[in-house]
């Protein structure tokens, strides 16, 4: 996709957002906002996916991805976000969305393998577990001698987590530069300020001091910033570092009542609020 296509389309991920955690009055608005652009440009710019289509006109998926770049979510409870993206990749329906948090749907309010999602590779949600498996994956297409690249979407409360530095340590050490992470350094967490719940201090220089090489995405809800940071992590392949990008971010970006606080975090607006939300997001591809 173009620029403004890509814009085009995170506009329309946030109404869906805002749609779902309305419709059943449950979710986490202010991160999957604050993340959107970012995850636009992964699955429509960035990487490599099997385009080959099933019968039912949907992307075929493995949870192998042989061959293709692999994004993990490590901060699960933004499922409104990974679910709108993957629905309008084309691996199942938009109409789907509407089935959010429902009972017997696949788009449980973390996600879940057992569901049998396309799109969806690990449960995730309990947080400091998602860089793990990433590692992981980026050491398995190692082994298998698969060239891709492995990204992996992280909070910046969730660098609280002790088992985060032991796999910041591990993909260090076997030097998978096919690992690209991404931290969402919106400084909020569901008790209130990073900084004041437990700060991180400073994170750029601790992951280097880990192994990694960093960047510093100044504004990661600026599409075209948000691309360059990509297009710089994955020139650094070859290095032999894991390339970390610290995305700062404003959680709850396009709704002004929800940006900047953490009280969005796991919110649900109201009908009046719902739509003053729409309001401020363009429909650009059309509402499920």
């Amino acid at each position: 996709m173009e620029l403004k296509q890509l814009q085009n389309t995170a506009s329309q991920v946030r109404r869906d957002i805002v749609r779902m955690v309305h419709a059943c009055q449950s979710g986490h608005p202010g991160g999957s906002l604050g993340c959107t652009d970012l995850v636009v440009a992964l699955y429509f710019h960035e990487m490599t996916i099997n385009e080959e289509k099933g019968a039912d006109g949907y992307l075929k998926f493995s949870r192998a991805g042989q061959n293709e770049d692999l994004f993990f979510l490590s901060n699960g409870h933004i499922s409104p976000l990974f679910y709108s993206v993957l629905a309008h990749r084309g691996y199942f329906a938009p109409a789907e969305l509407a089935t959010f948090r429902k009972i017997n749907s696949r788009l449980q309010g973390h996600p879940a393998t057992h569901e049998h999602l396309p799109g969806i590779r690990i449960a995730s949600g309990s947080l400091g577990q998602g860089l793990s498996v990433a590692a992981g994956a980026a050491k398995a297409k190692r082994l298998r001698g698969d060239d891709r690249n492995i990204y992996v979407l992280m909070g910046d409360g969730e660098q609280q987590e002790g088992q985060v530095w032991e796999a910041a340590q591990f993909a260090a050490h076997y030097q998978l530069d096919n690992l690209i992470a991404i931290i969402d350094w919106n400084k909020q967490q569901i008790d209130g300020p990073t900084e004041k719940v437990m700060s991180n201090k400073d994170l750029k220089a601790k992951y280097e001091a880990f192994g990694w090489t960093t960047i510093t995405l100044e504004n990661g809800n600026d599409m075209q910033l948000t691309l360059d940071a990509l297009a710089q992590a994955k020139q650094l392949k070859g290095q032999g570092k894991p390339i970390m990008i610290l995305m700062k971010s404003e959680m709850g970006y396009g709704v002004d009542y929800m940006m900047g606080t953490h009280k969005w975090h796991g919110a649900a607006p109201n009908d009046e609020q719902l739509n003053t939300a729409l309001l401020q997001l363009e429909e650009t591809i059309g509402d499920y």
